[in-house]
């Protein structure tokens, strides 16, 4: 990602990043909400696609799933809220309005710690609302006349939650670290996949700017539906030059609403800003107000799983992590549940403190490390674990297999690639396929006088003063052997025929 702008005007920037829940149903009748590559309207029914005399039904899982998210992020629950209809005129829209929330939302207040630009900040939001999704517009162009849109109902009506900060922000970067611990929190609560590349994490940003010392804020303008973290950054910072250039220019910056142009990186004037008053809100009709009492919160609260940020500081201190990986290790709630399931298995038969965590710091190093690269490498974007053959049986035993000094850490790589392509264990592979570690010192003797003969030079250069030339011809014992070695024993050979 490229730098923050630096202006001599204070950014200040909001979010509304709005987030599909992961229900297998929609928010107001029992459509599929498995939209994402389907055949275009195979999941719409007469409620989805806004007929008339056609009553909405609230999704309890929906609701649920909204206030786990608010608890997540420190949110207070009103005992009351309900669902508004806000009208605006887009062919997306199958009713002609979006049920919504206004004034009474589920969620109020709360907010996420993040890092960014080596400082810690705590970005506040206003409210957490529910909502239903729009419809796809589908833009064609077959070169007869001018192209022409076609409508995808399959997404209308998916449930969505719209997560909206006050104007915490003053970077790119830091909106980015916002939207990258949005979506961890919300993975690892599970109601929601937050996969951008398929529409269900998507961000429109707030940017304005303001000379230093003012507390007016300026003319906000809003960068609409940008969904991925790349896109986000570049349309902030997008946003900040023009904006500059306005203000420098003795201009003035209008309220409006912006689309990103990923292909040019420019944003592009899309219509004035609406305010409350031009959405006509009232009070949906067809559905009841919310009344969710203390003791459902309470029972909410209790199902929440342990969070990223209180997991990551265990994982510090149970498991004696560096704080790097340990971040690392709790991006996703299957990663650090991967991550305990390794470590505890790998721990069996260890009597210390001190063994479990050198096994269970083993284990992290190979799940972030080489896992890590062959994950990525199967299927350019990280498969998940349950789409890989390596098992976190498989990590503890590659762990206990290096530890016990069955293979060294070189041929300990070769037997994780053989096990990410076959599935079988580590400690059968070694056995399969002979790639125990070389422990016969008369072996390595041999070897060792085998790679004297052949390279006099670095013979010479080690024997005349220069210590690191052994460096080479260990090199050339471990690959005579495949790895299977030690080097220090190889060393240590080359060293005692060398002196003598």
């Amino acid at each position: 990602m490229t730098t923050d702008v630096r202006t001599e005007y204070e950014v200040v920037i909001g979010l509304e990043t709005h987030v599909q829940l992961k229900t297998e149903s929609k928010m107001f009748c029992p459509c599929s909400s498995a939209y994402f590559d389907t055949d275009p309207n195979t999941h719409a029914c007469p409620v989805c696609m806004g007929m008339p005399g056609m009553l909405p039904v609230i999704n309890r899982k929906a609701v649920e799933y909204t206030i786990l998210a608010g608890l997540a992020l420190g949110c207070t629950i009103p005992e009351y809220s309900k669902f508004d209809r806000k009208n605006y005129p887009y062919p997306d829209l199958m009713k002609g309005y979006q049920i919504s929330q206004f004034d009474q939302p589920l969620c109020l207040g709360g907010g996420l710690e993040i890092e960014a630009e080596g400082e810690t900040r705590y970005v506040h939001l206003e409210r957490i609302h529910l909502e239903e999704d729009t419809a796809r517009s589908l833009h064609r162009n077959d070169g007869i006349g001018e192209g022409y849109t076609l409508l995808d109902v399959n997404r209308a009506g998916v449930p969505l939650m719209e997560i909206v900060t006050t104007p915490d922000m003053h970077s790119a970067a830091q909106a980015v670290a916002y939207m990258r611990k949005l979506r961890q929190v919300m993975r690892s609560i599970g109601v929601a996949d937050a996969d951008m590349d398929k529409g269900g994490f998507r961000c429109d940003a707030n940017v304005s700017l303001r000379p230093w010392g003012s507390e007016t804020l300026g003319a906000k303008v809003e960068v609409k539906n940008m969904n991925s973290f790349r896109s986000v950054q570049r349309a902030i910072e997008t946003e900040i030059v023009r904006q500059t250039a306005i203000l420098n220019a003795g201009g003035k910056v209008e309220q409006e609403t912006r689309g990103f142009v990923d292909a040019t990186g420019e944003t592009q004037s899309q219509r004035s800003k609406e305010g409350a008053h031009d959405y006509r809100y009232f009070p949906e009709p067809d559905l009841p107000p919310l009344n969710v009492t203390q003791a459902e919160v309470d029972a909410l609260r209790a199902r929440l799983p342990e969070l990223p940020d209180a997991r990551a500081a265990r994982f510090e201190s149970q498991y004696g992590l560096a704080t790097a990986h340990a971040k690392t290790l709790t991006e996703t709630h299957e990663e650090a549940d991967a991550f305990e399931a390794a470590a505890a298995l790998a721990a069996e038969g260890a009597t210390d403190d001190t063994t479990k965590q050198a096994r269970a710091r083993a284990a992290a190093n190979w799940i972030i490390g080489d896992l890590a690269r062959l994950r990525r490498a199967e299927a350019g974007a990280e498969r998940e674990w349950t789409d890989i053959p390596v098992t976190p049986a498989h990590i503890a035993d590659l762990v206990r297999i290096v530890e016990d000094g069955t293979v060294t850490g070189t041929t300990a790589k070769e037997v994780l690639d053989l096990a990410f392509e076959s599935g079988q264990m580590p400690s059968t592979i070694v056995a399969e396929r002979g790639l125990a570690q070389v422990k016969d010192s008369a072996e390595i003797d041999r070897v060792a006088a085998e790679v004297i003969e052949a390279n006099p030079k670095p013979v010479a250069d080690y024997k005349g003063g220069k210590a690191s030339a052994i460096q080479f011809l260990v090199g050339q014992v471990m690959r005579q052997l495949k790895g299977r070695a030690d080097a220090n024993s190889a060393a240590e050979a080359l060293r005692k025929q060398m002196d003598s």
